[in-house]
Formats: C-alpha cells, sequence, structure tokens
C-alpha cells in the first residue's frame, strides 16, 4: 500500500493493491446459482477514516449488483453501527457500454459511502445471466475509489484489462482526525494538538474529534510550533492606503496577513475615564485623611506650632512614614504588644526612630488628645523615652518616639529571643536600673501640670540604651489624672501578673497602680524569675511571681526565692537584697493607701544602692592591700571586675567603679 500526503490539514491518498483493495468476480456459464463474496475489504485505525466526500463505491459488470458492508462509529454513545449500500450495473448489449468520465448505470455504477467510514468489506450478489451478456462481460469487480481519480473504460467491463491497468492501486483519500474530543475539550489540555501561531481548530462534523489549519492568508503544518507561515513572503501592508484602501479610521496597524484598527476615540477615552477615576480616588483619600486630621486634632496642633506655643512636636504625614518603615515591613518590627506594634524607622534625614502604630487610642476630645499629645513631647526626663510628633492623617494616630538600640530589661534579664541571651547581671547595675526607673515614674507622677499614670509597667516597657541607662517606654495604657482624683476605667488594660488587685477589683487607677507593677519588676531583678513562672515541683498558684514571692516572705525564706547569682557572689550583698525585698512587699499590699509612693521607692533604692556602692569601694580598698602585701602581682589589662579574698569571705566578682 502505497500513501501520498496530500494536505497536513486533513487529507491523505493511498493506493489500494487490487487484491486486498478489490472484490472481482468471474462468470463461468449462465447456470451458476446465486452467490456472494467479501473477499475484498479495508481496515483503519482510529485517527483516520474514508472521506465520504471525495470517495465513491464502484462496482463495473454488466449483471452485477455489489454491496459495500462496513460498521462507522456513532459520534453521540461511541458505538459502531453497521451499514450496508447496493451499486448495480447492467447492459443491454455490447454496444451499449461508453467510455466516459462518470458512471451512467450501464457497465459501471456508482454510490456514496458512509460518513466516519473506518473498515468495510465488499461483495456480489449475484443472478442467472444470459448467454449473450456472457460473451462479451464474464467478469465483476466492486471497490472504493477517489471519485475524481477513477475514469470508466468500456474495456474493464467487456475485456479482462481492468486487472492490468491498474495494476499499481486503487486510489482513496483518507482523512484523518485528532482525538476524540471537541475543540473547546482538547484545548483544557497538554496534548492540544494545534500548536502552531496563526493556526486555529476545526470540529469535525462527520465524527468525533477536531483538526487543525493554518488560519486565512497562512499555509504550513499548523501541528508544529512554527508550522504556518504567510502565504507571500513579502508581506503586504495593509495600512497604506494608497496601494490598498481600508475602512479603518483609527490607527492601523499592519499585522501578518492581516491588520488592526485602533480607534482613537476609544483610546482617548479610555485615558479620560482612568485619569478621571484615579483623581477622584485620589479626592476621596485626602478627604479622608483630612477628616481623620481634623478628628484627631491636626488643625488645633498645627495652629499651637506656627504661633509658637509648642515647638517640641512635630507633625509627620502618613507617606513619610511609611517610607520611614518600608511601608510597615514585618522585618522592621521591634515588637508587638497589647496596644500595637512598635517599627524601626529611618527618617529623611538618615535618624531613627522608634514608629508606634497602636491598634486602639482613645480620642473623646480633639482638644484634649493634643494637649495630652503636647505634654508627652513636653516630658524631659533622662528616663522617659521623648515623644519626637505624630501622625493625625490615619483613623488611629501614629506616635513617633526615640529610639532606644539595647533591647529591653525583660530580655537582659530573662533572655526570651533568638537576639537576646540571658546573661549575668550584676548586683550594682539591678540596682541602678531599679533606682532610673523608680526616678522616671515618680516623674510622671509629680513633675507634671498633671499626674500621668503610666498604666502598663513591667519589665518589657523598661528599654535601655548603650550604656544600659534605662528609658521608660509605652504609654499606650496611659491616663492624665487630675490632682487628688481618681481615674475609674471601664475597661482593664494592663498584663496579667503586673495589674494591681485592688485595680481589678474596683476599677480604681491611681498612682499606686503604677507601684504595684513596679514591685513586680522589682522582684524580677532580685528573683531573676518572670511576673508568671513555671518551677517544677511548686503548685498553681505559686506561677504568680508576686503571690509566691509574698507566700516566701510569710514564711521567712525570702532568700530562697532570690537570685542565686546574686546570694551566692557575698555575704554582704544578702542583707542588701533582705532590705529590697522589704520595699517589694512594700509595693504589693493589697491596698493602694498602704502602698508608698513612687518617690518613696526612689528615695529608698537610692539608699541601698549607696550602700551597696560604698561597700563595693571598700572592699576595692581591702582588695588593693591584698595585692600589694602579696607576692603575686596582680591581673593585667582593664578590667572592669576583679577577684578578690579575704579571711572572712568567699570569692567575690566585683565590678570597679567608672
Amino acid at each position: 500500500m502505497a500513501c501520498s500526503l496530500l494536505s497536513v490539514q486533513s487529507e491523505a491518498r493511498i493506493l489500494t493493491d487490487i487484491p486486498s483493495g478489490t472484490v472481482a468476480w468471474k462468470y463461468n456459464n449462465e447456470t451458476d446459482p446465486i452467490a456472494w463474496t467479501s473477499r475484498g475489504g479495508l481496515r483503519l485505525g482510529n485517527h483516520h477514516m474514508v472521506s465520504s466526500a471525495k470517495n465513491r463505491f464502484t462496482a463495473i459488470g454488466c449483471s452485477t449488483v455489489a454491496f459495500i458492508y462496513g460498521r462507522d462509529k456513532n459520534g453521540s454513545n461511541g458505538q459502531f453501527d453497521q451499514f450496508t449500500s447496493l451499486c448495480g450495473s447492467f447492459c443491454f448489449d455490447e454496444g451499449s457500454i461508453e467510455d466516459g468520465p462518470e458512471c451512467s448505470g450501464m457497465g459501471c455504477c456508482q454510490v456514496p459511502i458512509s460518513t466516519n467510514l473506518r473498515r468495510f468489506s465488499l461483495g456480489f450478489y449475484n443472478y442467472n445471466t444470459t448467454k449473450k451478456v456472457l460473451n462479451f462481460s464474464s467478469r465483476s469487480y466492486a471497490f472504493v475509489v477517489e471519485k475524481d481519480q477513477f475514469k470508466f473504460k468500456s474495456s474493464y467491463a467487456k475485456a479482462d484489462n481492468f486487472m492490468e491497468e491498474l495494476a499499481r492501486g486503487i486510489p482513496i483519500i483518507l482523512e484523518w482526525i485528532t482525538d476524540n474530543e471537541t475543540c473547546e475539550e482538547a484545548a483544557l489540555e497538554e496534548s492540544y494538538a494545534c500548536v502552531a501561531n496563526n493556526s486555529e481548530c476545526l470540529n469535525v462534523r462527520e465524527a468525533p474529534g477536531y483538526r487543525c489549519n493554518c488560519t486565512q492568508g497562512y499555509e504550513g503544518n499548523p501541528y508544529l510550533k512554527d508550522g504556518c507561515r504567510v502565504v507571500n513572503t513579502a508581506d503586504i501592508n495593509e495600512c497604506n492606503a494608497t496601494r490598498f484602501p481600508n475602512s479603518c479610521k483609527g490607527i492601523c496597524s499592519n499585522t501578518d496577513g492581516s491588520y488592526d484598527c485602533i480607534c482613537i476615540s476609544i483610546i482617548l477615552l479610555i485615558i479620560c475615564i482612568s485619569t478621571l477615576l484615579i483623581k477622584i480616588q485620589r479626592m476621596k483619600l485626602e478627604k479622608e485623611k483630612q477628616r481623620f486630621y481634623d478628628q484627631n486634632g491636626g488643625h488645633i496642633l498645627y495652629q499651637k506650632i506656627i504661633s509658637g506655643q509648642v515647638n517640641t512636636v512635630e507633625i509627620f504625614t502618613e507617606e513619610i512614614l511609611k517610607n520611614a518603615t518600608d511601608n510597615f515591613n514585618s522585618s522592621r518590627e521591634l515588637g508587638t504588644g497589647g496596644h500595637g506594634t512598635v517599627y524601626r524607622g529611618i527618617l529623611r534625614d538618615n535618624s531613627v526612630v522608634a514608629v508606634k502604630r497602636s491598634r486602639i487610642i482613645n480620642v473623646t476630645h480633639a482638644e484634649e488628645f493634643v494637649q495630652e499629645i503636647i505634654m508627652l513631647s513636653q516630658i524631659n526626663h533622662r528616663n522617659v523615652v521623648r515623644l519626637i510628633g505624630c501622625c493625625l492623617e490615619v483613623e488611629v494616630p501614629i506616635l513617633v518616639y526615640e529610639f532606644i538600640s539595647n533591647g529591653t530589661l525583660y530580655h537582659l534579664i530573662h533572655g526570651g529571643s533568638s537576639s537576646h541571651v540571658r546573661r549575668s547581671v550584676s548586683l550594682k547595675l539591678r540596682l541602678r536600673i531599679a533606682q532610673e526607673s523608680a526616678e522616671a515614674l515618680a516623674y510622671l507622677h509629680l513633675s507634671t501640670n498633671r499626674p500621668i499614670i503610666h498604666g502598663d509597667v513591667k519589665s518589657l516597657n523598661i528599654l535601655l540604651d548603650d550604656n544600659y541607662t534605662v528609658k521608660v517606654t509605652d504609654f499606650g495604657a496611659s491616663r492624665w489624672l487630675p490632682k487628688e482624683a481618681v481615674q475609674l476605667m471601664t475597661m482593664v488594660q494592663g498584663t496579667l501578673g503586673y495589674l494591681d488587685p485592688e485595680y481589678l477589683q474596683e476599677r480604681k487607677l491611681t498612682e499606686k497602680s503604677d507601684v504595684y507593677s513596679f514591685g513586680v519588676v522589682l522582684l524580677e531583678l532580685i528573683t531573676g524569675k518572670t511576673a508568671i513562672y513555671c518551677h517544677n515541683g511548686e503548685d498553681e498558684k505559686d506561677k504568680s511571681l508576686a503571690a509566691s514571692f509574698l507566700r516566701a516572705m510569710e514564711e521567712e525564706r525570702v532568700e530562697s526565692i532570690l537570685d542565686a547569682s546574686l546570694t551566692g557572689a557575698s555575704m554582704e550583698a544578702l542583707p542588701l537584697l533582705q532590705e529590697v525585698a522589704k520595699l517589694g512587699s512594700m509595693c504589693l499590699s493589697a491596698r493602694g493607701e498602704e502602698r508608698p509612693s513612687m518617690a518613696e521607692v526612689a528615695d529608698r533604692l537610692k539608699a541601698v544602692r549607696i550602700a551597696w556602692r560604698d561597700f563595693l569601694v571598700s572592699s576595692e580598698y581591702n582588695m588593693m592591700e591584698v595585692f600589694i602585701d602579696s607576692s603575686e602581682a596582680p591581673p593585667s589589662g582593664n578590667q572592669s571586675s576583679a577577684v578578690f579574698w579575704t579571711p572572712d569571705m568567699q570569692s567575690l566578682q566585683v565590678e570597679t567603679l567608672r
């Protein structure tokens, strides 16, 4: 079987050899009985079928009734349907057979074949013929042939030269289809065959499946990626109106084999609408910013700034703070608390600030809020974080503070993060931190025009700079308190483990609430434990540092809860630690009126610190005497600590005075 490609889109021509594609019948005499045969036929695969448009079932003979029997696949249910078609040719006499391009029924007949034909068999239905016919036509033939390639000759029916003239084969046109799906279904799969640019998919009407064609103006193989090419290698510029008039009234864009027309008015309309929408959106955003700005007292604050009444606070725009924090990127986060998130920001002058984006803020009256901002910005204490400015054009005002670089007291004592590892902290440094923190809170309570209650005193809100100088921060729960007044709260704010029990029960927020919370911070400094901690072997009550400490005080075993790194260093440190513990227990009194003020706490801590400093000075003097009398030389190098021995003391780690 020979094959030649007619079109990559759908067709191929094959030459079937006569023995397999043709059925022949020879009459011996007029007494032969009726008989039929099915010796010829063709069987194709699923992707090919005999073209019903270009092939015909043909029979040659003078007393011939041939049939084609086949099966075609039903596209609706996928089942095979059987069909039979008959073709009859007759002759009156030898002169009635004539040559011609088409079969007339005399000596030759042709009938159409079924669509979607993939396999068929051929045969004859014979009846007795006359001796007159047998004298000039004793053979019959049946076959499927390409209708345009077959021309009937009378000799085919009258002589035996049919086999000889068509010995090279009988031409048949085959069609092929891709897969068993529609274009819409196949386009969703990776095996989609129409891969060429400028190709199109066509559903096959005769059978389930599809074919690919190159689009108009292109030719080639649509089944290859670059298979479809322009018919003429030199593309015609259809946009050349003088040579090739077109109907485009807008912007003409030439393409391979065609052109695109873009309407100028539509482009202008789209540009105008887009510009208008952007402008409306910006106006809406500016209007919203202005509403928040006025709501938060921005106009009042601005008037006070330009009048010279205020020169310590700066008003930032939201855009400036977004640029400073990389649009509030999570990588810039310094910490997240109950009142909001703090970001590290870099302003245009390269100064580093802490930008606090609060979750909620209590802005009841704009003028009152502005006064609070002004007073916070005017706080001038070395141990209180300074407010630099604010952004008021957002729903919840953003506050900008000075940036403190060395972390929090919590991380210094407890560690607790990848960047903060728990370190050994000397008693001298702990006492300094305690005193500076107490002085900062005392300043807030007493040294401003209106007392400021911090409301959330804890070790996480005590920052440390590079020299471990205290900076009290996070006034998210702060309240302004009129002189000799109590602030009644509708909702409890603060941190578990630090909350004043009187505040929890009666919703009364006073300066003594800060004293209680600071008492818990004192306990953290001398015990090394967190405000809420877990310890193996202790019951549920001991998870609260305040509760377990007060129980230890009652049972006179306070030494058991103190930090071993402090009590083990020197016996002389124990009385001072007990003094601090006693002060802490006073701060933790259940009734606020029984607690000392923050000023009194600061004074007591100052006295303890002086006593420890005097001890260190005396110890350093004794150490120098030991070195002078000893035959061993003192350690070399500049050191911030020294080790000394006396007959009555264990080895003691002491920081030398700076």
